[in-house]
Order: structure tokens, then C-alpha cells, then sequence
């Protein structure tokens, strides 16, 4: 008797979702060699063996405006997909963060009997968490990236398993700092600082004004001090020297590097971090840093309201203290910043406990998280074992 192959969709909506999907994929592959993949993803899923109906960058969209700009073009994807695995039903459907998409079409197709994973929870415990009502009405499983995450979910009700967080398998427990610095063309003594100021280019409008003037300012005081401004695109490059340009900054000692985020926060002494997964990066490869962001005033307001918790950085969030420095919003100014990543640099002791609290999080959050997230789904196939 002949068996049927599974069919797994999923939906990913982001670069990072496509990495996460990708491991997932191949971490599946090894014990159903012949389920089908299909959904939204890029190219990493794609060469992990999924069928792209829908290229991942039409949902990769950020901000309300832009929302409202792509809307209609989102919702019709959305519609044609429910209608799609509706009609022909897949196994399993997982939703690989993007909740604004996923979540209304994962309900959609669990009142249709499909069993709904969803892989890396919303930030519940940041400010929405008023999306708990919803995810229990559409999530099957939650695969929660951090340990904290899963009593919220017990607590509600909703089946959920904590698997870790990826970049802490991909990352090594010790950075080689010589070798990072040696890569990227620097001498093995001095300052060296990064600067990270966002990967989307609405970021980089916001934050570039505020990187460049902090770098002026700590090179004023500190001269031997080198700066590395690892950027993802040609896009958010040309921004950021557009900044130098106008702020007439461009003999500032600073490198302007294509990706290698990496290697830029494995060289450096410190770093200064608009908040996100970059954040959590920057603790994975044991730096120092300061946590900044600046959003729109009535997005602020709003999310002050909520006041769900005290801080807003992974590294802090995940200590439950203020382990590493954040100025936010009305703090984030240049003399502020440049004052905090100075005193960084100054204070060895610091930087060590900040070395050793970091290696904590690293060991807590490997987990082997494509296999752990894959032994969920095959529960849910009925396939494991």
C-alpha cells in the first residue's frame, strides 16, 4: 500500500523567517524525505526544496504607510491562499512569524480542521499583549524562541514548546577576535566600535542622523578610535552615506561594510545597537553595548501606555534587569550615547560580567532548535517516532 506523501505549507515573510524556514525544511527532509513543501518564502527556502507560489518580498513590507500602500496586494495573497489550502488541504500549515499575515489566515484554516503551528511568538510580552484572544483562536502550537514565552502561553491555555533561538546554534560560544579583526583588516590593538543602525531603510531615515553624530562625538574625545557600520543593502548603504554627506562627516575614521554584521561585532570592543534581533547578536558574540531607537511619537506613546515592561532590548528582557544601557526615544542623543560607549570601553569589569552574563543566554538558548521545532510538527503529522 502505497504512502501519501505529506504536504506542509508554510509562510514566511521576512529574511530572518527564511532562515528559520530553511533549517526547518531541511530538519524535516531527514524524516520525510518525500512530504512536498509549498507557501511564501525566499530563497533559502526555496533551495531547501519549496514550492514559491508567492515571493516572500510582497509581504516584506514594514511601517503603516507602507502597510497601507502594499494592503490590497497583502490581503489578495492572503485570500488566494486560504482559498488554495482550503480546497486542497495541507497536513500542516506553519506560519514563520509575520503574525499580521499569519495569524488571520492560520485561523482561517483551523476552523477547516488544519492543524496550525506558529513558529516564533508575537511580542505578547512587549506590548500587544491583547493578541493572546486571537492566538488562541488561531494557533494550534506556538514555538516559542525564548524561555520566558512558554509560561505565558501555559498560562492561557495554548499548547506551546520553548526550541531556542537558531543564532545561538549558528554562533560560537567564544568569538575568535583576532581572527575577526584579521578578516576585516584591523589592527589587533585599538577601539574599535559598531555601529548598527537598522536593517530596513525606514530605520536607517530615523537612526543615521543620530549614529553619525554619536560617532563625531566619541571621535572627538577618543581619536584612535576605529567605527564599522555593517549595512545589508545597497539601499540602506546609500542612506547612511548620504547622512556623512549632509552632516559633512565623512572623514570620520569608519568602514562601511556589506553585511558582515558578524565579524564587525566579533571585532569589536562595543557596540551601539538600534534595538531588535541585532541586539541579541551583539550578546551572542559577547559585546558590550548600548541599546538606542527612535520611532514615531505616537507609536511611543502608545506602547508606553501598554507599559508591559520596563525595557526594551533581548539582552535586557531575557536578564529580566537593565544589563546593558538603553536610551530611547527623548534619551537617544548623541552626548548621551557617546558618553555611555565611552564609559563601556573605560570599565574592563563591566565588560567581563557582560562577557559571562552573555554566555549564560548563549547556553540557555541552544537548543538545537531546527530539530526541536521539526519534532513538533512531525507530532502533529502523526510521523513521529
Amino acid at each position: 500500500m502505497e504512502v501519501q506523501k505529506k504536504k506542509i505549507a508554510l509562510v514566511a515573510g521576512e529574511a530572518s523567517g527564511d532562515l528559520l524556514g530553511a533549517h526547518l525544511i531541511e530538519a524535516l527532509k531527514k524524516r520525510l524525505p518525500d512530504a512536498e513543501f509549498v507557501g511564501v518564502g525566499g530563497p533559502k527556502m526555496e533551495s531547501a526544496g519549496m514550492k514559491v507560489l508567492f515571493p516572500m518580498e510582497t509581504l516584506a513590507v514594514w511601517g503603516y504607510v507602507e502597510v497601507l500602500r502594499h494592503y490590497r496586494e497583502i490581503v489578495g495573497i492572503r485570500k488566494q491562499l486560504r482559498r488554495l489550502w482550503s480546497a486542497e488541504r495541507p497536513d500542516v500549515f506553519i506560519g514563520i512569524d509575520a503574525p499580521d499575515f499569519n495569524l488571520a489566515l492560520e485561523r482561517a484554516l483551523k476552523k477547516k480542521g488544519v492543524p496550525t503551528i506558529h513558529y516564533v511568538s508575537p511580542s505578547i510580552w512587549a506590548w500587544r499583549g491583547e493578541r493572546i484572544r486571537h492566538i488562541a483562536q488561531s494557533v494550534s502550537h506556538m514555538l516559542a524562541l525564548f524561555p520566558f514565552e512558554k509560561p505565558l502561553y501555559d498560562e492561557a491555555g495554548i499548547p506551546a514548546t520553548y526550541v531556542g533561538h537558531p543564532l545561538a546554534d549558528v554562533l560560537p560560544l567564544e568569538p575568535n577576535r583576532e581572527a575577526a579583526r584579521e578578516l576585516l583588516k584591523l589592527p589587533k590593538e585599538g577601539a574599535v566600535v559598531a555601529l548598527l543602525p537598522g536593517s530596513r531603510q525606514s530605520e536607517l531615515q530615523s537612526m543615521a542622523d543620530l549614529f553619525v553624530q554619536t560617532a563625531r562625538r566619541m571621535a572627538e574625545r577618543r581619536p584612535d578610535i576605529q567605527f564599522l557600520v555593517p549595512l545589508v543593502s545597497r539601499e540602506t548603504r546609500t542612506l547612511f552615506e548620504e547622512t556623512l554627506y549632509r552632516l559633512d562627516a565623512r572623514n570620520l575614521p569608519m568602514t562601511i561594510l556589506f553585511g558582515h554584521a558578524h565579524d564587525a561585532l566579533a571585532a569589536c570592543d562595543a557596540a551601539l545597537v538600534a534595538s531588535g534581533t541585532a541586539t541579541l547578536e551583539t550578546a551572542l558574540l559577547k559585546r558590550p553595548m548600548v541599546i538606542t531607537y527612535k520611532m514615531p511619537a505616537l507609536i511611543w506613546s502608545i506602547i508606553k501606555r501598554k507599559n508591559y515592561l520596563p525595557y526594551v532590548g533581548l539582552p535586557n528582557i531575557l536578564a529580566g534587569r537593565f544589563l546593558v544601557p538603553e536610551l530611547i526615544q527623548e534619551d537617544a542623543l548623541p552626548e548621551n550615547l557617546a558618553q555611555a560607549l565611552l564609559n563601556l570601553l573605560q570599565d574592563k569589569a563591566v565588560t567581563k560580567g557582560l562577557e559571562e552574563a552573555f554566555s549564560g543566554m548563549h547556553r540557555q538558548l541552544r537548543q538545537n532548535t531546527a530539530e526541536k521545532a521539526a519534532g513538533v510538527v512531525l507530532d502533529h503529522l502523526g510521523a513521529a517516532g
